[in-house]
């Protein structure tokens, strides 16, 4: 084959192995082009699920937050009136306390207590005790017809006190002392009736023989003083007694 001819034949198959290359070169750009958006395109669609998926949770953690700030804002009031309402109660409590003091103080000085009075010892409420007192005071200041309105009315208001003995004693006495003889010796004698071995029991039994000497009974005074000679021997009012009856023979 001539040479000409040869080099020709090279030629071509050179073309034509270039033009092959070419269209793989061609055909191989295409497929990375296609892969690259491909590519992009999962990750864009990636990047808006991820985009989203923030999103949608950011909400959820917002109305979390928003919950849980509701929640505490309500415990907050909750222990507010909690609170209040313990110290309410607290000041309650401390009122009730105060209240049952002063109630407790007040049934004390309205508790009876002890008293001895012409060697006697009883209970005596404190209202009682001071009645007794203020009529024996009465008394004392020489206020005779007063002090047997408040003895009489004090025989009446407690009739069941340890004061009875002593105060119909005085009550003998503010009759005497008014001139109203006839009772004070009943009432000299009811207190001997209700305490015989009272302390001012040989008082009362002389009271009541003066009485008799004042009403001109000679007779019943003699034998009073007799009998309070032999109840009570020793006694001063005995003594007394004695004496006068030796001045009535």
């Amino acid at each position: 084959m001539p040479r000409a001819l040869l080099r020709g034949a090279a030629l071509a198959a050179a073309l034509l192995c270039v033009s092959m290359g070419s269209q793989a070169a061609l055909f191989e750009d295409d497929e990375a082009r296609k892969a690259i958006l491909d590519l992009r395109q999962r990750v864009e669609a990636m990047r808006q699920q991820t985009d989203q998926r923030l999103t949608d949770e950011n909400g959820q953690l917002r109305r979390s937050l928003l919950d849980l700030q509701n929640q505490i804002e309500q415990m907050r009031g909750d222990l507010a009136r909690m609170t209040g309402q313990n110290e309410q109660l607290t000041r309650t409590l401390s009122e009730m306390q105060s209240r049952q003091t002063t109630i407790d103080d007040k049934l004390k000085q309205n508790e009876p207590s002890k008293v001895t009075v012409d060697g006697r010892e009883f209970n005596a409420d404190p209202k009682e005790k001071a009645d007794f007192e203020a009529a024996l005071g009465i008394f004392r200041a020489g206020q005779f017809a007063q002090s047997q309105t408040a003895f009489a009315e004090f025989v009446k208001r407690y009739p069941q006190s340890g004061y009875n003995a002593s105060a119909l004693f005085w009550l003998g006495n503010a009759q005497y002392a008014t001139r109203n003889y006839n009772e004070a010796i009943a009432n000299f004698r009811s207190m001997l009736s209700l305490a015989p071995d009272h302390a001012k029991a040989p008082e009362a039994v002389l009271s009541i023989a003066n009485c008799q000497i004042e009403l001109k009974d000679t007779r019943s005074a003699r034998r009073t003083l007799e009998d309070l000679a032999k109840a009570y021997p020793q006694s001063e009012a005995a003594q007394a007694g004695r004496e006068r009856l030796s001045r009535l023979r």
